[in-house]
Formats: structure tokens, C-alpha cells, sequence
């Protein structure tokens, strides 16, 4: 548990540092993202990027499991 938690630790940190850059990747403007903007209303809903995140995500488990 404690390797994990450190390991989370870093990970955010490593994020954190990186946000300059991380910020001006068009995530959350992918095709496949839905924007419906009304006069009084927004509505997002990133699906491609959340199926993004989720591969990127489970690679990255997949590999600390081997």
C-alpha cells in the first residue's frame, strides 16, 4: 500500500509540473466530444477524451502489474 500511494504521489507531482504543457494538448476538444451550447446552458461531455484517458490509463496499469 505504501508503494502505491507514493507512486500516486508522484504521479500528481510529475502532472503538476508538467501542467504548463500538459494544458496545451487539445484534450477535450477531440472529435467525438459533445459541446451543446444554448443560450442560458452549456453541456460537455467528453467521451473521446474520457475513452482516452481510460486506455492511456490501463496501459500504464497494465504495465506496473508485470
Amino acid at each position: 500500500m505504501n508503494r502505491t500511494l507514493i507512486l500516486i504521489g508522484l504521479i500528481v507531482v510529475a502532472a503538476g509540473l508538467l501542467w504548463p504543457w500538459l494544458s496545451k494538448l487539445p484534450l477535450g476538444q477531440l472529435p467525438g466530444d459533445i459541446v451543446i451550447r444554448r443560450e442560458n446552458v452549456s453541456f460537455y461531455f467528453p467521451i473521446t477524451t474520457m475513452i482516452l484517458a481510460s486506455l492511456v490509463v490501463s496501459a500504464i496499469l497494465w504495465v506496473f502489474q508485470r
